[in-house]
């Protein structure tokens, strides 16, 4: 069984209210079962919302609020869904404070990306779930 963000499916639940369809994760899921998260829908926060980086250990949103909180409620929301699917392969969004696997933005909001976990990617990865970057599929 395979998680997925949904974002990568089509659906609009990204920070911009939108998504990031990816025709070729479409293509690999579809002979295949899966189960859709969005971490940072599951942690409370609207669509659409105001960006958010990791800065220090902390997210933090683009008008200064700390949303830390939300984003670890969502990761730990989304391991619960994967485990109870039985999970053992997550294909998330790159570059993203939830889902990023090898590279986040950089806290500073001006589009430069470091390498880095989002905290739902780190979350996975710590309890057994392999993690990979829908950037692998491009």
């Amino acid at each position: 069984m395979i998680c997925v963000s949904k974002c990568l499916l089509g659906e609009c639940c990204r920070y911009d209210g939108g998504h990031m369809k990816n025709e070729k994760v479409l293509e690999f899921l579809k002979d295949k079962e899966y189960v859709s998260v969005c971490p940072e829908c599951l942690g409370g926060l609207s669509t659409p919302r105001n960006p958010s980086e990791i800065i220090h250990g902390k997210v933090i949103s683009s008008d200064g609020k700390d949303v830390s909180e939300a984003f670890h409620i969502g990761a730990q929301k989304a391991l619960e869904i994967a485990q109870k699917a039985n999970c053992t392969l997550a294909i998330l969004k790159e570059n993203s404070p939830s889902c990023g696997s090898h590279k986040v933005y950089d806290g500073t909001f001006t589009g430069k990306k470091c390498d880095g976990k989002g905290v739902c990617a780190a979350l996975f990865e710590k309890n057994g779930i392999k993690v990979v970057s829908s950037d692998e599929f491009e």
